[in-house]
Order: C-alpha cells, then sequence, then structure tokens
C-alpha cells in the first residue's frame, strides 16, 4: 500500500524549500510504501545529527505582491498626538486588508513625492506658526522650488494646534495650499484640531479611511490576502485615556526662601504601572483646577455650582464640570468669540479681527479666562459657558530621571505658576495642582508620552552637549543619570541658567557631585540677574564658542530645552555665528550645516 504525502502538507513544504525543489521532492516521493517513508525520515534525521552546529534558516512566508498604490500617511509631530493619529489612522486602513504606508516627516524620502498617488498628512503646528522641529525639513522641500508637479497625487490634510495662538494649524492650512497649487486634489478638505483635537479628528479619520478604502478597493480585489505573521501588540493597561494612580513620594521645593520662582522636585512611584520610558520622553499629567479659581469664577457669573449640566452625553454638577473636565485658566479664540458676542465689547471683537494678530497676542499673554469675564461683563448660562470652554487636556512634563538610576519612578521638575495680576490671584492649573500634593497621601494620574526625536545617541562614546535654561534642565538630569549608569564614554557639556545663583541653581549639588564623578565634564552656567547686565545661556554658548563648533564638528550631538519662543531662537542665532564665526563659513552656510545636524538628528530641541 502506498502512502503519498498528505495534501495539506504542501504548502508547507513548499514554504520551507521554496517552489522548484518542493515540487521535485514532492515528485520522488510519490509511490513510495510507509517503510520506505520512515526510513528516509531517519536517513534525514541521521544527516542532521552529523552537523550540531548548523542553524535552521527561518521559515520566510511566501513574498505576497503588494498593492501597485498604498496609502501613505506623514505626520509631524512636538508633543506625540500627530502620531496617535497617524498610526491609528494606519490600523484603520490595513483592517481592512490595504495598503498603507507610515512615516514620520523627517523620515520621509522626498524624492518619492512625484510617484504618491494618495497621501495623508497629520502635522501640528507650534508656537506662531511654526513647523514642528522633525517636519522643518519636510516642509521646506514641500514650500520650496524643488517640489515636483504632483497632478496625480490625491492628498488630505490633518492639522493639529493650539486656538491659543494667532496663526492657529498654519503649518496644516499652508501644505493643504501648496499641495494644490502643486497640481493634486484633494481626497477630503482639511480639518483643523484644537488642543482637545478628539472630536473633529474622529470623524474626519473615519472619512479619510472611507476615501482610501474606495480608492484603494479595485486593487485589494485583485490582492491576496495576506495573515499578518504576529499578533498586534497587547494596549498598554495606562496610557492617555487610562491613567496610572501615581503615589506621590516627594514633593520638595528646590528654590531657596526669597527666590522669584518656587521649582518643585516631585518624585513618583511607578510601580506596578507596566509603565516604562526612556530619557527624553514625557510624562502626561492629569490635575485638577484650583478649588479657589473655580469659586471666583461661578461667583463673578452668579451661577450655582450644584446646577447639573449636561455636555456629550454626560451630565455633571457646573462646579465639576469646571474643577475637573474643562481649561478655565487658558484663552482660546472659540471661547473669546463667544463672550465677545455676548458682552458686546469692541475691543474683544478688535482683537479677533484677522489683522490683529499682535493685539490677540498679547490678550491671550496677560490675561485668563477669569480676567476677560471681569473685564467685558456678560451673563451667561450653565449650559452655554460648559459648551464654550475647551476641555481640560493634560500637561506633558519632561522626566527628570533614568529608570536605570530609580527604578520604577518618574521625578518631574515643575515651576509652579502663582502670580497677581488685575488685582486677582492667578494660578497655573497643573502646576499648582501638583505643588498642593502631599508625599505618602496623595496620588496623581499620570501616562507616559514617548519622545522618539528627544533621544541619547545609540553610541555612548558621543559627545553631548545639552543646553537647558530653568525647568528645561529636567531631561538633562535623567540624560547625566543614564550615561553614568550604561558607563557611556562620550563627554558631556551642560549649559544651565537661571535668575539667581544663590537661589535658583537647580539640582546644584548633583551637578557638582556629578563633576567630581566625571559623569558631567563640563557645566556652564548664567545667572541673569546677579548682575547689571543680564547674561542667559546664549552668551555661554558664544564665550564658549570655539569649543562649541570643536565639539560639533568632532561628532557631539546637540540638545535644547526649554522655551519656544525666546529662549530658543536666540541659542540658534547664537549656534549660527559660532558656526559662522569659528567654521569659517557664511551666514548661509552655517544655517545648512546646523539644518544638516538635525537631518542626523544631532541637533535635537524639545521646546515649548
Amino acid at each position: 500500500m502506498s502512502a503519498a504525502p498528505a495534501p495539506q502538507a504542501q504548502p508547507f513544504v513548499s514554504t520551507l524549500l521554496g517552489e522548484p525543489r518542493s515540487t521535485q521532492l514532492l515528485e520522488l516521493l510519490q509511490g513510495l510504501d510507509a517503510s520506505a517513508l520512515h526510513w528516509l525520515s531517519g536517513y534525514a534525521a541521521g544527516l542532521a545529527a552529523r552537523t550540531p552546529h548548523a542553524t535552521v534558516a527561518p521559515v520566510a512566508p511566501a513574498p505576497v505582491a503588494a498593492p501597485a498604490v498604498s496609502f501613505t500617511i506623514i505626520y509631524g509631530t512636538q508633543t506625540g498626538n500627530s502620531r496617535l493619529l497617524a498610526e491609528r489612522l494606519k490600523r484603520q486602513v490595513e483592517s481592512a486588508g490595504l495598503g498603507a504606508r507610515l512615516f514620520r516627516a523627517s523620515d520621509y524620502p522626498v524624492r518619492e513625492l512625484a510617484k504618491e498617488k494618495l497621501l495623508c498628512v497629520v502635522i501640528s503646528t507650534q508656537g506662531d506658526g511654526d513647523p514642528p522641529d522633525d517636519a522643518r525639513g519636510f516642509c521646506e522641500f514641500v514650500l520650496g522650488k524643488r517640489a515636483p508637479r504632483v497632478e496625480g497625487l490625491r492628498y488630505a490634510v490633518l492639522g493639529l494646534g493650539d486656538s491659543s495662538y494667532p496663526r492657529f494649524c498654519e503649518v496644516g492650512r499652508v501644505l493643504d495650499a501648496r499641495f494644490a497649487e502643486l497640481g493634486a486634489t484633494r481626497l477630503l478638505e482639511r480639518a483643523d484640531c484644537d488642543v482637545d483635537f478628539e472630536p473633529v479628528a474622529k470623524g474626519w479619520l473615519d472619512q479619510a479611511f472611507a476615501r482610501a478604502r474606495e480608492a484603494l478597493a479595485p486593487q485589494a480585489q485583485a490582492t491576496a490576502t495576506v495573515v499578518p505573521l504576529r499578533e498586534p501588540p497587547a494596549t498598554p493597561a495606562h496610557g492617555k485615556e487610562a491613567p496610572f494612580a501615581a503615589e506621590v513620594l516627594l514633593n520638595q521645593r528646590i528654590t531657596a526662601r526669597g527666590a522669584l520662582k518656587d521649582v518643585r522636585h516631585l518624585e513618583l512611584s511607578l510601580e506596578g504601572s507596566g509603565l516604562s520610558y526612556a530619557p527624553g520622553d514625557a510624562l502626561g499629567v492629569w490635575h485638577h483646577n484650583p478649588p479657589e479659581l473655580v469659586e471666583t469664577l461661578l461667583s463673578e457669573l452668579r451661577l450655582d455650582g450644584h446646577a447639573d449640566v449636561t455636555r456629550d452625553g454626560r451630565t455633571l454638577p457646573l462646579a465639576r464640570w469646571l474643577s475637573d473636565e474643562l481649561e478655565i485658566t487658558k484663552l482660546n479664540r472659540p471661547f473669546l468669540e463667544r463672550h465677545a458676542a455676548l458682552s458686546g465689547s469692541t475691543a474683544l471683537r478688535e482683537a479677533l479681527e484677522p489683522g490683529q494678530a499682535e493685539a490677540f497676542r498679547a490678550l491671550l499673554a496677560s490675561h485668563q479666562v477669569i480676567d476677560v469675564l471681569r473685564a467685558h461683563k456678560a451673563t451667561w448660562e450653565a449650559a452655554a459657558l460648559v459648551q464654550a470652554l475647551r476641555r481640560l487636556t493634560p500637561r506633558l512634563y519632561s522626566i527628570a530621571s533614568s529608570p536605570k538610576r530609580v527604578g520604577e519612578e518618574a521625578h518631574l521638575t515643575v515651576s509652579v505658576v502663582d502670580y497677581t495680576a488685575f488685582g486677582l490671584r492667578h494660578f497655573g492649573a497643573a502646576s499648582s495642582y501638583l505643588s498642593t500634593r502631599t508625599a505618602g497621601t496623595d496620588k496623581v494620574r499620570v501616562f507616559v508620552e514617548p519622545n522618539e526625536r528627544f533621544r541619547l545617541p545609540e553610541n555612548g562614546d558621543t559627545d553631548v552637549l545639552m543646553i537647558g535654561p530653568g525647568t528645561g534642565v529636567a531631561p538633562f538630569r535623567a540624560f547625566v543619570q543614564e550615561r553614568a549608569e550604561t558607563g557611556a564614554r562620550g563627554r558631556n557639556w551642560l549649559f544651565f541658567g537661571e535668575q539667581h545663583f544663590r537661589t535658583q541653581f537647580l539640582y546644584q549639588t548633583e551637578w557638582q557631585e556629578a563633576l567630581k564623578k566625571q559623569t558631567l565634564h563640563r557645566l556652564s552656567l548664567a545667572f541673569s540677574r546677579d548682575r547689571a547686565q543680564k547674561v542667559y545661556v546664549q552668551h555661554r554658548l558664544r564665550e564658549a564658542g570655539r569649543d562649541v563648533y570643536a565639539w560639533l564638528e568632532g561628532g557631539a550631538s546637540l540638545y535644547v530645552c526649554g522655551d519656544a519662543q525666546r529662549m530658543a531662537p536666540d541659542v540658534h542665532a547664537a549656534l549660527v555665528d559660532i558656526v559662522s564665526t569659528h567654521g569659517g563659513k557664511s551666514r548661509e552656510d552655517a544655517h545648512a550645516w546646523l539644518e544638516s545636524l538635525r537631518e542626523q538628528r544631532r541637533y535635537l530641541r524639545d521646546v515649548y
């Protein structure tokens, strides 16, 4: 009785040996009886035993032809929100068996733009109309003379921003217009998302998915179904929408009495959370608004905090909305437009006009919600107020520790916002909340926000320059700890600045100890108010310009963290001067040289 190979084994044999060999093998085995097959199996086992060190090549899946056209998704992000939405869209497309490619803007090969057929760009706007750092090169290419004509392209742009800024979602708007100018056709209209991006983003992503599916469906029907080789990664137990309640282990003021700033060092326990982070990542904090501010706002509007109000299908007392759910410190355009209409204020209407960017910027910088309510009287109903205020969003803080040093903890450096203006005490919502947490008693709802574009170099022999005035020094505390714990041999140079040496030298004893141990090799300090002429970190950079350029020319990585409005541009200007002076380059070439460092991921910024 003959025993032919089982039919169900043939696909496995084909996958293992390839089509020609598998065909030959199966032909040879046809007609053999059971005893012959058993003998052959033993013979093959004996051959394998004679070569014990031979490795078995991994079984590769049979290649499946990719669709001729896939959906390319590009994101540019500063805080991670654009990345999350881009990844969500990619999962939607792939769940339908369609092809999708996902790129961080800095990784996208711009030469492929001319060949794209379906493209989605999800991009945030930073500050007053700037692209995120990881999208600068992409934006310069698309907006520049080298951009190709793309008549065959169908595209969509989703912008993220903050309506507290005059040029809200400017980068998304400019890119959307530029693609049309280059001849492309919109897959769907651009949408602009505010800080509370979910309400707009969800509907837009669903439409983008539907349009992509329509465009790719004919190809999908002609393409073999691909079965995933791996299970999708498990969703972490704790994240932005399911934060972890972290116990406060320490809440310590690290500025001296009499200091102009109250800066806190907080240590939070992540034990049992399953959360992990790397130096450069941020910790998201869900906070509550200051009770004193909630009471002041209710009193000003003469509203009952116990009155139930419904929004988005949820019913809560008004005071609860104002305390836990809504933003009541930062202004935004939709609220101001509504209040201008209710109050009839000419000054507010003028500040909101398109040509009054400076007036609008000044209003946002100097006023909180309560200031506008007091200065421009209006009668609000509770339901209308809850609808007009934007949803509370978590605050992100650079993590000031390395898990290799502190274990299952995360440390934060928090500058407390607390000042008087217009005869009233003002608070920073999150910083006030964190500063009043009690160690051993209170817990804080947190999640980890990865920041892959602000990582230490993989090669520990690389030198590192770190520029972090004020609380911008936080991630560099983590960097120095990490480099010490991993035995990195590269040199570390920190530029730190504050107002006064005696009262505001953050982590002074730690830096001094690191200098002694040679885990920190140089420390350049700038205390702006200790002398008549103010000195900032950019001045110290210029003073050490020859060495700074030598480090960079020698392969060092450069990091900047802190204020995006003044510090970061001033530091960049100082770097241009240094490269021009000590590198013998024109200013144009100096700009290009620094841009090349950015493209090599050797000039990285985490600015806000």
